[in-house]
């Protein structure tokens, strides 16, 4: 139907005297409402809001979206001025918090009430927290994003060309597959990543967050065949991560650990020579000592990361992978490694350390004192390669190889000097996380509360590493 020119005119007279809000709800309306970004200090919301009767308090909820093992809610409770027009802002300060890796999608709304009783929510709106600092470059493509920018196109295509393929590896040698894809952010030097994430340590070469499917490397051109094998690893801990995802479970470090060496390949040079010696003199630890964290020296370390992989390779090469994702899903539910050893095996974990001896031609051995499980945390920091601390850290502007190991007393905690609390979001893998003092979690029970915090902030910092080998 076609309009004559004098109605046109009356309608858009009529429609020019109308002021449209961006949003509004009974009496309430939302006049702005942003987030911005100052990476990786903080974010800074701010909102204003007007009503026909006075606002007497806002709040903010937010969030970031993540794998969780419940309905935790964190919010702010920024200083307003009661009255009909109002204006909130808050910022989330990510040194006392803890700060979140890029690419992490951070969602946030706000819980407006006003005088009479009544509340209104403003819409959940979402921003993603991005490290402006590099011209960063993308490839995508077989459940892989590749975020670079150092290197040039056929650097940045062999890294993605070879997470596609562990992710294909993953899925064939073991069953394992992802139901989305995954964010890596190459790093050319190690300072760029460990400025890009607040309180990791200073050894680390790669951050791998299964909760969030993302993965942080270091990889300079100079280092690419490290690089390869390090995506594979990584990869490895957030595929798994993402099957064992649970509340209730428990992954020991040796089959976390083996895995990870599965999908990266199996062994170096240097580690299948170091594991041929141990075999010599058997001097293997017992399975059953490794369910906790490795030894922070380096060369016990290398063993231990030899024999886990051994390990795993005999179960699946031996077992089949069915039996290992059975494992793996009585884990996630709860199951006692234990009794998910014999639901799938047949045997306990003493029973598995006797066959795999068998198998590599030593005799049984019984267990060497008692591991101490721990939690497994959703930050998986690596080890930098053999010598890849960048010559940019003590001034060169290119990134060369210097031999680094870890300190034998180094212990992997979040922070240097004063102790961050954790990351006000959802709990991950288990463990729960409360946020800073302007945070309130909201789950059913405050005698639940009371237990979480006294169990959950010791196991936080105490995390332990799920870590690449030292080499």
């Amino acid at each position: 139907m076609k309009y004559k020119l004098p109605v046109i005119f009356l309608l858009l007279t009529l429609l020019s005297g109308l002021t449209i809000p961006a949003h509004a709800a009974g009496n309430v309306q939302v006049v702005s409402d942003e987030a911005g970004i100052n990476f990786p200090e903080t974010i800074q919301f701010s909102a204003e809001f007007k009503a026909g009767s006075n606002i007497n308090s806002i709040v903010l909820e937010y969030g970031v979206d993540q794998l969780t093992c419940g309905n935790v809610q964190a919010r702010a409770f920024p200083d307003i001025t009661p009255g009909q027009d109002v204006k909130a802002a808050w910022t989330w300060e990510m040194r006392q918090s803890g700060s979140l890796p890029p690419g992490s999608s951070v969602w946030w709304q706000w819980l407006v009430t006003r005088a009479d009783g009544t509340q209104f929510t403003s819409p959940k709106k979402t921003i993603e927290w991005l490290d402006s600092t590099h011209p960063w470059k993308i490839i995508s493509g077989g459940n892989i994003n590749l975020h670079y920018y150092d290197g040039d196109a056929s650097f940045g295509q062999a890294l993605h060309d070879a997470a596609v393929s562990a992710l294909g590896r993953l899925s064939t040698d073991i069953g394992l597959k992802l139901d989305k894809p995954v964010d890596f952010f190459i790093y050319g030097s190690q300072s760029d990543m460990l400025n890009a994430v607040l309180y990791q340590p200073s050894w680390a070469g790669g951050i791998a967050f299964p909760d969030k499917n993302i993965i942080l490397i270091e990889i300079s051109p100079d280092i690419l065949d490290w690089g390869k094998s390090t995506e594979a690893h990584e990869l490895t801990h957030v595929v798994v991560g993402h099957l064992t995802f649970s509340c209730l479970g428990f992954m020991p470090t040796w089959l976390d650990e083996g895995l990870a060496m599965y999908g990266e390949g199996g062994l170096t040079s240097t580690m299948q020579s170091m594991f041929d010696t141990a075999r010599g003199n058997d001097s293997f630890p017992s399975l059953r000592s490794l369910i906790g964290g490795f030894s922070e020296e380096s060369d016990r370390a290398n063993l231990s990361y030899g024999e886990a992989y051994s390990v795993v390779n005999f179960m699946i090469k031996t077992y089949g992978q069915d039996k290992m994702i059975n494992l793996l899903k009585d884990l996630r539910d709860g199951t006692a490694m234990d009794t998910a050893l014999r639901n799938s095996y047949g045997f306990d974990t003493d029973g598995l350390d006797a066959a795999w001896r068998k198998s590599i031609n030593l005799p049984a051995k019984g267990g060497e004192g008692q591991a101490t499980p721990v939690s497994t945390p959703t930050i998986v920091p690596t080890f930098v390669p053999i010598g890849a601390v960048p010559v940019a850290q003590v001034g060169a502007s290119t990134p060369h190889p210097t031999e680094i190991q870890p300190a034998a007393t180094q212990t992997p905690v979040q922070g240097q000097g004063p102790a961050p609390t954790p990351i006000p979001t959802d709990p991950p893998r288990g463990i729960f996380m409360p946020g800073n003092i302007a945070t309130i979690l909201e789950i059913g029970g405050a005698c639940l509360v009371i237990v979480l915090l006294l169990v959950g902030l010791p196991v936080f910092f105490a995390l332990r590493r799920k870590n690449r080998r030292p080499q």
